[in-house]
């Protein structure tokens, strides 16, 4: 089954490869901001999108945003896809950056 979960767009991080930073129910995840990027990309902070595997795939109100949220809670998918990107977040953040000059 595909899930895709409502997002807001917080900060433009990567401009050239038009990539942005979402918040999905206090997870920040970084996502391609290509499908969406129908304007200057700074228009899009603070739009809530559509994130299906790491790319903002549509732009939704608020109001759908919440809608879908909450159904997805209710159905416990939500969550359960929440807590593994929290968990890889997690493991990223464990993980040691590599030596400098390091490929």
């Amino acid at each position: 089954m595909c899930l895709g979960i409502p997002g807001q767009i917080i900060a433009i991080s990567d401009p050239a490869r038009q990539m942005g930073l979402a918040e999905i129910s206090g997870v920040r995840r970084e996502v391609s901001l290509a499908p969406v990027a129908d304007r200057p990309l700074h228009r899009l902070v603070g739009e809530w999108v559509l994130i299906h595997v790491g790319f903002a795939m549509a732009i939704i109100d608020e109001a759908e945003a919440a809608a879908t949220l909450e159904a997805l809670r209710e159905l416990g998918e939500a969550q359960e896809a929440l807590d593994q990107m929290a968990e890889g977040d997690r493991a990223l953040a464990a993980s040691p950056a590599p030596a400098e000059g390091a490929v």
